[in-house]
């Protein structure tokens, strides 16, 4: 596939840490073909950070997997909202199910947590919530990005650059992503 065919669902809330929706929003916007900001409701978030709503496309339940190729989720305090959501839950499992890639970074990695798909994967989080990562059975690297199969996680601001690079990266690839395969990790 190639990244301008991509068609990329964020799923997030209010509370969203602004520079993990905003910025990989635009750049998304420019090289894939859709993006679609999903929230509770398809209501429009704000962030924790101040910026006023910002726009939502589509409620959580409105999302099938057979209409998007990835799907991001940002950190902040979203996550905790997010996660409470059985319809994210549900889009989130059957996207790993389907081996596309599923994009997480900073407190991102608590809706991962919630849908039960960290088991034995390998990832990267905000370092704050790593003892929780680590009970949930994955192993936790302190690096910018680590892909394990098809997730692709990160740790925090500093690291939106380098996520949405190695993003861009598989869904440019022709090699194709496998759910639930841990041991496949780059950084």
């Amino acid at each position: 596939m190639e990244a301008h065919n991509a068609a990329v669902a964020i799923l997030t809330a209010d509370f969203f840490e602004e520079s993990e929706v905003l910025f990989p929003y635009y750049r998304l916007l420019g090289q894939t073909r859709k993006v679609v900001v999903a929230t509770p409701g398809g209501q429009p978030p704000k962030g924790k950070g101040g910026v006023g709503q910002f726009l939502a496309h589509a409620s959580f339940e409105d999302l099938a997997v057979s209409d998007f190729d990835a799907v991001l989720v940002p950190g902040g305090f979203a996550p905790d909202i997010v996660r409470r959501s059985t319809e994210a839950l549900e889009f989130l499992t059957q996207m790993d199910q389907a081996g596309k890639p599923v994009a997480m970074i900073c407190h991102g990695a608590w809706v991962a947590l919630s849908a039960g798909l960290l088991t034995g994967r390998t990832v990267t989080s905000a370092p704050f919530i790593r003892p929780e990562v680590e009970a949930a059975g994955a192993s936790w690297k302190d690096e910018p990005v680590v892909i394990d199969g098809n997730l692709i996680t990160s740790r925090l601001p500093q690291d939106v650059d380098a996520w949405i690079e190695a993003l861009l990266g598989v869904l440019a690839s022709d090699v194709p992503l496998t759910a639930a395969a841990p041991g496949g990790v780059a950084s």
